[in-house]
């Protein structure tokens, strides 16, 4: 048998096994699918649990802070299963007498998701319950640094389903991951969805089954000159520093106001970030940037991602502080300098401007040049700057005053839904710019009934144009 025979073989029975776990609950009520959801939740949420997740995926994979990987279920499972909490998702969801329509939810099907290595068991435990939510069934194929951490909690998911009497099959894992083993499963799944690299976004869309992908982040936060500096630069470092910069959403360049400029620097330095001289610039951006043994061209250092910033200074060869939390450099070309790109790591740039129609540039060509479409933030009072910048930047959110990596994707301090998988629509080549979530994986039939005959006249629909234009 050849490899990709095997390979078919083997995606192809943990396919039957999701269609036949699925066939079990085809007749489920609501109430039994949501006790599903909050089984399944609970097992990844509660503190052992949360615990032992943590431990292996910092152990497997060398990124990330035990600490913070102990947070992510607390808002991103729980926001989910709150925001759920009450919505139908089951038989008739809506229903419109004016219109004469009724909306029935039908499940998508098996769902096959490829999860990151940087976040590599609250991805699957957030995208599990919003899964199973429309009676569908989902597949997980870990990025191969981190097989042992989504074996973990997909275990700890199945023994959910186990205690309310669900077929355990709703949730399985391919156990040795491959790029050959996911592409398989992406051809035979009935919907896809690809947090990761560009390439596996890539491989998703090109797959030939529906798919919901996510483009770059390279979060670009302003600091206009009304900004409060001490709250500011608080929760700037709480989302850069948080998990070692993990999170798509976290920041990655600051774009400050002249007169505040200094100020930031010598506030964030307080929260102990490391200003980077000239010569250590230099040092750093040759460290972080490295030829790739594949293709020749300069890509990031697999060696610097989600590391602690005295890791990455010391590897560079600079001397800082150890109680460095964050690196910073000042960027001089936006959109045309390395430390215009995602870094996924503490080590942030920063740019000065003076007229906000500069900051506003400078964003974009950042943007422009990566991470275009995610997202981008500002610190700011003046009403006036925030509808510039939600008209004027190609971003599907906008996070104001707020800890980026904690914002963009749900929190209960703001409205957007919770998800660990952000579109950025047309403008990052992705099918959507919705933060994902539960109704991406519901199919719907529209039922539609005869109502009144409401056809308008020509007068009611060109009577103005014609008053203005003529006919």
């Amino acid at each position: 048998m050849t490899e990709s025979n095997k390979d078919a073989e083997i995606i192809g029975g943990l396919i039957a096994r999701a269609h036949t776990a699925q066939e079990k609950i085809a007749n489920y009520t609501q109430e039994q699918i949501d006790e599903v959801c909050l089984s399944v939740g609970w097992e990844a949420f509660k503190d052992e649990n949360r615990a032992a997740c943590a431990k292996i995926a910092v152990e497997e994979t060398g990124m990330g802070v035990y600490e913070d990987k102990l947070k992510k279920p607390l808002y991103k499972v729980l926001g989910t299963l709150h925001e759920m909490k009450g919505v139908k998702s089951v038989g008739v969801i809506e229903r419109d007498e004016a219109k004469g329509i009724t909306k029935y939810a039908k499940p998508v099907g098996v769902v096959g998701m490829l999860t990151p290595v940087t976040n590599p068991t609250a991805t699957p435990a957030n995208s599990a319950v919003m899964i199973l939510k429309g009676k569908n069934s989902v597949i997980f194929a870990p990025h191969p640094r981190a097989k042992e951490s989504c074996k973990v909690v997909c275990d700890m998911m199945r023994e959910g389903l186990k205690k309310v009497g669900a077929p355990v099959d709703l949730v399985q894992y391919v156990e040795d991951s491959s790029k050959d083993r996911s592409q398989e499963l992406m051809r035979q799944v009935d919907l896809v969805v690809a947090t990761g690299g560009a390439g596996v976004v890539k491989a998703a869309y090109s797959s030939g089954t529906p798919a919901y992908g996510v483009g770059a982040g390279n979060a670009t936060v302003i600091v206009a000159e009304d900004a409060d500096i001490n709250d500011s630069a608080d929760k700037i470092t709480a989302s850069k520093t948080f998990d070692n910069a993990t999170s798509c959403s976290s920041d990655n360049s600051l774009v400050i106001q002249n007169d505040v400029f200094d100020k930031m620097i010598e506030t964030l330095k307080d929260r102990g970030a490391y200003l980077c001289d000239e010569n250590e610039k230099a040092k750093l951006e040759k460290w972080m940037w490295v030829a790739s043994k594949k293709t020749g061209k300069e890509a990031l250092n697999p060696e610097i991602v989600a590391v602690p910033a005295t890791k990455i200074a010391k590897d560079a060869g600079l001397e800082v502080p150890e109680n460095t939390r964050m690196l910073l450099v000042k960027g001089e070309k936006p959109g045309q300098e390395h430390f215009s790109d995602e870094k996924l790591s503490p080590v942030l740039t920063l740019w000065s401007y003076e007229t906000f129609d500069q900051a506003i540039d400078i964003c974009s060509k950042i943007l422009d040049h990566c991470g275009i479409g995610h997202s981008c933030g500002i610190y700011t009072f003046n009403q006036d700057y925030i509808s510039r910048v939600g008209e004027e930047i190609k971003v599907s959110r906008v996070m104001v005053r707020q800890a980026h990596a904690a914002s963009c994707g749900g929190n209960f301090y703001n409205g957007m839904p919770t998800t660990t998988t952000l579109g950025c629509g047309t403008w990052g080549g992705n099918s959507t710019n919705d933060n994902i979530h539960w109704k991406h994986f519901i199919n719907v039939t529209w039922v539609a009934e005869p109502i009144p005959v409401g056809q308008p006249t020509e007068q009611d629909m060109w009577g103005e144009f014609w008053n203005k234009y003529g006919k």
